[in-house]
């Protein structure tokens, strides 16, 4: 399962310590099956950590250079039977520590999103047609907060082309979220080791609206390929969200019940 959308999208399996794999054979399928298939082996590479938990900082620039740092924590628990689930926790600054967001992704149907707000004590559930939503003024979407389940998707290969000294994919991924705020995104994939360098997201109307990038990719567990820091720039306003990862910790011992429940929110400090 991938690590939470936009965090996880970044990671992946590796079979050796550089973290190559042979691609799934291609040849004779469509555009459209490539690019599944591809995904399908992202996916199978991603999956098997269990559940993990990572502190970052967050930093918000408006178009002027104004900035605010946020400090946050991500907790993550793969679950076998249905899409996993993701917990994120803001420590700073302190009007809104405490603040957290609770994600079950589901293979089949809408995602469920709960938003807890220290300053009004309670839990709201995030409705379907507002995740295309900015999550707390950030150039992420609560979507882009739900795990990326593969079958939300439809794809297709691109081509291949050069991504600094290696080869890169590209692949179009369409959600089949009638809610989502995107029409389409370009994904570019690493094609040894199929990190996500980059993703280009397209508005309801098609025209470009966002940009991620990833860099400083280190492997963890032997295994897991994560990016230090992620760099989210909105096309259409000019503010950006930066994303600097660390502290990544694997098989803690995360339990659905305990950690992962609407109740666990308003403990999740």
């Amino acid at each position: 399962m991938a690590v939470i959308g936009w965090l996880g999208a970044a990671a992946a399996a590796a079979g050796t310590l550089d973290g190559r794999q042979a691609l799934p054979d291609l040849d004779g399928l469509a555009p459209e099956a490539q690019g599944l298939a591809i995904f399908e082996e992202k996916d199978r590479r991603e999956s098997g950590y269990q559940d993990l938990q990572v502190e970052l900082e967050m930093v918000l620039r408006d178009r002027r250079g104004s900035e605010a740092r946020r400090e946050l924590s991500i907790s993550q628990l793969e679950m076998a039977d249905d899409g996993d689930r993701l917990l994120v926790v803001f420590d700073t600054p302190k009007p809104i520590r405490g603040t957290a967001l609770l994600s079950y992704s589901h293979v089949e149907g809408p995602d469920d999103q709960w938003l807890y707000l220290p300053a009004q004590a309670r839990v709201k559930k995030i409705a379907s047609r507002n995740k295309s939503g900015p999550f707390l003024s950030s150039e992420f979407a609560y979507e882009d907060l739900a795990l990326q389940e593969v079958e939300k998707y439809d794809y297709r290969l691109l081509g291949r082309e050069a991504c600094g000294d290696a080869q890169c994919l590209r692949i179009e991924r369409i959600p089949r979220d009638e809610f989502s705020g995107y029409s389409r995104q370009e994904v570019l994939l690493h094609e040894p080791t199929l990190r996500i360098e980059r993703i280009d997201f397209y508005d309801r109307h098609g025209r470009p609206l966002k940009v991620l990038t990833n860099e400083g990719y280190l492997l963890h567990e032997e295994r897991y390929w994560k990016p230090q820091r992620m760099f989210m720039e909105n096309l259409q306003t000019g503010k950006t969200t930066e994303l600097l990862w660390r502290e990544y910790r694997f098989a803690t011992g995360l339990q659905a019940d305990r950690d992962f429940s609407t109740n666990s929110l308003m403990r999740a400090r």
